[in-house]
């Protein structure tokens, strides 16, 4: 068995550790009672025009997920990721299921974690006995000596992106992690930097989420990659019939539905340049994202923040880089609308404060 292999099952007492707080929860919108309804949530970097999931048979719905949904799913998204031929996926209710399970079936040891990232990562290897360390570059990962790297790619929220050649590598240094863990939530716009068609090699495994370019969020589904000892482990955990009947049919329908993807693709792009064009008018700079959403800056960053939420737009804040805004693509033209005026009327030296 080789050294990545997954051990039996390790489940200690979680260590405390301070909640994450996330863009789009009802907090972000209590904070702002009076603003104009519907809210305009720019702040979840999800495809705002979402996959059309069309009829769902009745009896997916008062059944218990079959066989044949599931074969049907992982066919469909094995094609849709060009995946390696002796790889295999695991599904879940969402890859915020994975990212909290994957800890528990890696020996407790030093890891690091190529950050500033999602927030979701770091508690969760914690709590299952990891020794955790954030490093800002692949130099500096080999530096530690950790046995498992995580990196996010493209990364949340500042975009950077690891080809797979400079991914592989690690694993072949001298120095290198073991385990590579790869977190492609946002992946789906460029398949050409994925690590699925190579993740059968049992050092490799890849986190991906159905929601946030199909715009499903609320479907829930996320997709582990890899070889087939971390699936079957990954499987055993979550136990049968982990993800809804309507949801593997929903998700197969999409990922199969090459026209759309195609189509959706070059709209998402041509949104994003859009995006940028509007907020660098409106005294942003654009220093980073994803096709999903932009990453800038501005020195008056929580006026902002306070401004466009008077006005029903929520944005998401980060805590450890306060100059830092991520925006969210609006879903039509009354939300660009929306989003352009409220740009004009909320900038700080135009308003009182």
């Amino acid at each position: 068995m080789p050294d990545s292999a997954p051990p039996t099952a390790f489940d200690p007492a979680p260590p405390s550790l301070p909640p994450i707080r996330h863009g789009g929860d009802d907090a972000a919108a209590a904070a702002w009672p009076d603003a104009p309804r519907p809210l305009l949530d720019l702040s979840t970097g999800l495809n705002p025009r979402p996959y059309p999931v069309g009829t769902v048979a009745p009896d997916l719905w008062a059944r218990l997920p079959q066989a044949a949904n599931q074969v049907e799913l992982l066919a469909a998204a094995r094609r849709y990721l060009g995946l390696a031929r002796h790889a295999r996926l695991a599904t879940a209710p969402g890859s915020q299921m994975l990212i909290g399970q994957l800890p528990h079936l890696v020996p407790p040891g030093p890891m690091a974690i190529l950050g500033p990232t999602y927030g979701e990562h770091a508690p969760a290897w914690a709590r299952a006995g990891h020794r955790v360390e954030t490093v800002t570059g692949l130099d500096a990962a080999r530096a530690t000596g950790a046995t498992t790297l995580l990196i996010t790619n493209p990364n949340n929220p500042c975009g950077r992106v690891f080809s797979p050649h400079a991914l592989r590598a690690l694993l072949n240094a001298a120095n290198g992690p073991r385990l590579l863990v790869v977190d492609e939530a946002f992946a789906d716009l460029d398949p050409t930097n994925s690590l699925a068609p190579y993740c059968d090699h049992p050092g490799i495994i890849v986190l991906r989420s159905f929601g946030k370019f199909f715009g499903l969020g609320g479907l829930r589904l996320g997709l582990m990659a890899a070889a087939p000892v971390w699936v079957e482990a990954m499987s055993q955990r979550l136990g049968p019939w982990s993800v809804s009947g309507p949801a593997l049919a929903i998700a197969a329908r999409a990922y199969a539905d090459t026209a759309w993807i195609t189509a959706t693709r070059a709209r998402l792009h041509q949104d994003a340049r859009r995006l940028d064009t509007l907020l660098t008018r409106a005294g942003f700079r654009v220093v980073g994202g994803t096709v999903l959403y932009r990453l800038v800056e501005h020195d008056d960053a929580a006026a902002w923040v306070d401004g466009l939420g008077r006005r029903g737009i929520l944005v998401r804040r980060f805590d450890y880089q306060p100059r830092w805004l991520r925006f969210g693509l609006p879903g039509d033209e009354a939300q660009w609308h929306r989003l352009s005026t409220a740009l004009k009327a909320a900038e700080p030296h135009r308003r009182s404060v």
